[in-house]
């Protein structure tokens, strides 16, 4: 399986993905689910990957491809974060198609999910969610973050937490609280997490972090998570049964 999340927030965007892949019991390995590229000063995208490994790695070498190739339609070419969307969706559906008709009638699933975002010079910083088929999503005030993979168990704290003021520091704590959630509760989510963090109308990545399992940052902030979830429960009120059910107390 695999966990991505991606949060837009007022001050910047937020990326963090694991890298393990599960094909069987006996076939975990490590690939790393971040994709990036940029023109200093000019635009700068980030790209998030589940489902397929063979269509997922396709997509993303046929995204520097076609960059490296000068294609007429690029990343470097597109006018907007809507359109590079509809591109990459495209991309992904072709890509998928072809190995689709390679493995006609094998039971093989090509299919792949991404979380895109970024910014062009000239135009606001965005997420978006592109679905097998090509088509998209953007995150929205209401709902400022996006996750693809295993979600259900990283995204508690993500909707407890995450606003579109919430400071870029914070969010990151969140990412990686939510990553460890989500690890917790299912081993085929596992390190290294990788982590890249977007300043709005910076133009610039922050040095992508790779965190192992054994990173000091990673392992003093699960346990300082794991230690106040349990205090935090301990000071819960609690429920009185004999004045819930007084007809059942005995009295």
């Amino acid at each position: 399986m695999t966990y991505c999340v991606a949060i837009k927030l007022s001050a910047g965007l937020v990326f963090c993905s694991d890298s393990r892949t599960n094909a069987g019991i006996d076939q975990i390995s490590t690939y790393s689910k971040m994709y990036t590229w940029g023109l200093r000063k000019k635009r700068q995208f980030v790209l998030l990957s589940a489902g397929n490994l063979a269509t997922t790695q396709a997509v993303a070498n046929q995204l520097t491809k076609q960059i490296n190739d000068r294609a007429p339609v690029n990343l470097f070419t597109v006018r907007d974060l809507n359109e590079a969307a509809d591109y990459v969706g495209r991309v992904s559906a072709s890509e998928q198609t072809k190995h689709l008709n390679a493995s006609a009638g094998s039971g093989f699933n090509p299919e792949a999910t991404f979380i895109f975002g970024g910014q062009i010079s000239g135009y606001p910083q965005d997420i978006f969610l592109i679905y097998p088929q090509g088509n998209h999503i953007q995150a929205s005030t209401h709902a400022p973050f996006l996750q693809i993979g295993e979600t259900k168990y990283g995204k508690p704290i993500l909707d407890r937490i995450i606003r579109p003021d919430t400071p870029i520091d914070d969010a990151v704590s969140c990412a990686l609280v939510s990553m460890d959630s989500t690890m917790r509760s299912n081993v085929s989510v596992g390190p290294p997490i990788e982590l890249v963090v977007y300043e709005n109308d910076s133009f610039h990545l922050h040095e992508r972090m790779s965190l192992t399992e054994d990173n000091p940052y990673l392992q003093e902030l699960k346990h300082a998570w794991d230690e106040k979830v349990v205090n935090a429960f301990k000071e819960m009120p609690k429920l009185n049964l004999k004045r819930l059910n007084p007809e059942q107390s005995g009295g």
